[in-house]
C-alpha cells in the first residue's frame, strides 16, 4: 500500500536532522532523514549534500525511528471499534495513538455479531490505508469458549466452510488479520485464508501443540497476545506457548504493561525466541488518550484501576496502553535492548503483514512514517508521509 496522491501533494521536500537515527537495521549517529513526496530518499551525516534541503533540527539527544505498528487495537481517544464500526470511529482511534508514535494501525473488533463483522470490514475498505489504517484485525468470534477472556461468550461460535464466503470480503482490505483457535474452525479453513492473503493468528485457544502445528504448515503466521487466553506451557504439554517460541514461522504478540505478561516473562520470550518474531501489540481500549476512568464493553462496566483495565468480577478487558509505553517498559523493565523494541514495534508488525519494503523502515523507497523519542523514550513528535499530523 503506497501514498495516496493527496499525501504527495501535501508532503514536499525535507531532511529531518537529530542525534541518532535507527532506520529499522543499525544506528545512525549526526545524521538526517532526506524525504521527497513522503517518501524517504536516504539516510545521511549531517554535513554531506543537505544544504539545499528545508531542514528539521531536533533537540539534541532525540532518537528517530520508524512510526510504529500496532497489530491490535481496540480502541483509543474514547472511542471502542466495537460501539460503532464506523470510518469515523477507525480515524478516531488512529488519531488517538498518534500522539503516541504509532503511525499505522489494524483496528480490532472483538467477537461480535456478523452484521458487526460486515460494518468494519466495509469500513476498512472505504479508508483503503488512508489516515493510517492498514485494514482490519477481526479478534475472534471463532475463539475458544474456555478461553474467552473478556470476549462474550454468546457470540463466541464455531467456524463453518460458509464463513469463508465473507471472511474473504478481507482480502479486499491492504492488511488484515483474523484470531481464531484452530481447534474450532473446519480443515482447510485457515488454508483458505492464509491462501487470500489475510494473516491467521492463533489466539483464546486450547489448541494442542499438534492442531496448531497442523494449522502452521496451513498458513497461520501469528500468536495473539502470547500467554494471555491460552493454556500454561509444561513439561508433557508444550502447547500454543512452546510452540510459539520455538517455531519461526509464527510472529507473536506481546502486550508489554507490566501487567498481561510479568517483564521477567517478556524477557524469557525475547532470550527464547529470535527478536525478529515479537511484535508489541496494544491491545488498547477507549481510555488511551483521555482522562476516563471507566468505560462500557458489551454491557460490562469496565474500570481502570492502577494501569490496569479489569471487569467487576477482575478480568482483563484489554489494556490502557499504546505503543511508545510499550517499547519504553521493554527497555525499562524487561531488559530488552533498544533495538530490539523499536523492531519489534514497527520493522516486525510490517514483516508480519508483508509491508516491510515500504513501512517499518527508515530505508530508501520506505513511506516516511518516523517518531522522533527523547532520550528517556517519551514522544517528542511524529511525521505521517514526511508531514506533522495537523
Amino acid at each position: 500500500m503506497g501514498l495516496e496522491p493527496a499525501e504527495h501533494a501535501r508532503a514536499p521536500r525535507l531532511a529531518i536532522s537529530a542525534d541518532r537515527i535507527f532506520d529499522g537495521y543499525r544506528w545512525h549517529h549526526d545524521a538526517v532523514v532526506l524525504i521527497d513526496r513522503g517518501v524517504v530518499q536516504g539516510i545521511a551525516p549531517r554535513d554531506q549534500g543537505v544544504a539545499d534541503w528545508p531542514t528539521e533540527v531536533m533537540p539534541p539527544g532525540t532518537v528517530l525511528a520508524p512510526g510504529f505498528i500496532d497489530l491490535q487495537v481496540n480502541g483509543g481517544g474514547g472511542i471502542l471499534l466495537n460501539d460503532g464500526p464506523t470510518p469515523d470511529a477507525m480515524r478516531a482511534i488512529a488519531r488517538a495513538h498518534r500522539r503516541f508514535g504509532t503511525t499505522s494501525c489494524l483496528p480490532t473488533l472483538i467477537s461480535d455479531t456478523r452484521a458487526k463483522a460486515a460494518a468494519a470490514i466495509a469500513a476498512a475498505k472505504s479508508l483503503d490505508g488512508i489516515d493510517g489504517i492498514l485494514g482490519l484485525h477481526l479478534e475472534g468470534p471463532f475463539i475458544s469458549r474456555s478461553r474467552p477472556g473478556i470476549h462474550r461468550t454468546d457470540y463466541i461460535v464455531s467456524a463453518t466452510q460458509d464463513d469463508l464466503d465473507w471472511l474473504g470480503e478481507l482480502s479486499a482490505l491492504g492488511s488484515s488479520m483474523v484470531t481464531l483457535a484452530p481447534e474450532c474452525v473446519p480443515e482447510g479453513f485457515v488454508k483458505t485464508l492464509a491462501t487470500c492473503g489475510i494473516r491467521v493468528s492463533v489466539g483464546h485457544s486450547e489448541a494442542t501443540a499438534d492442531t496448531l502445528i497442523e494449522a502452521i504448515d496451513e498458513g497461520l503466521s501469528g500468536v495473539t497476545h502470547l500467554f494471555n487466553a491460552m493454556p500454561a506451557m509444561s513439561a508433557r504439554e508444550p502447547g500454543i506457548v512452546g510452540v510459539a517460541l520455538t517455531d519461526e514461522r509464527l510472529t507473536a504478540g506481546i502486550i508489554l504493561d507490566g501487567i498481561h505478561v510479568d517483564p521477567l516473562v517478556v524477557r524469557a520470550a525475547f532470550s527464547a525466541k529470535d527478536a525478529g518474531n515479537i511484535a508489541l501489540v496494544s491491545d488498547a481500549m477507549p481510555t488511551v488518550g483521555t482522562e476516563l476512568d471507566h468505560f462500557e464493553l458489551m454491557g460490562k462496566r469496565i474500570r481502570l484501576r492502577h494501569g490496569r483495565l479489569v471487569s467487576e468480577d477482575g478480568t482483563l478487558a484489554g489494556a490502557h496502553l499504546e505503543l511508545a509505553s510499550a517499547v519504553k517498559n521493554a527497555v525499562t523493565l524487561a531488559g530488552i535492548s533498544l533495538d530490539d523494541a523499536l523492531r519489534a514495534a514497527s520493522l516486525v508488525p510490517a514483516r508480519f503483514l508483508g509491508i516491510e519494503h515500504h513501512r517499518g523502515t527508515l530505508s530508501a523507497g520506505a513511506r516516511a512514517d518516523i517518531v522522533a523519542l527523547t532520550t528517556n523514550l517519551d514522544v517528542v513528535t511524529t511525521w505521517i508521509a514526511g508531514k506533522r499530523p495537523e
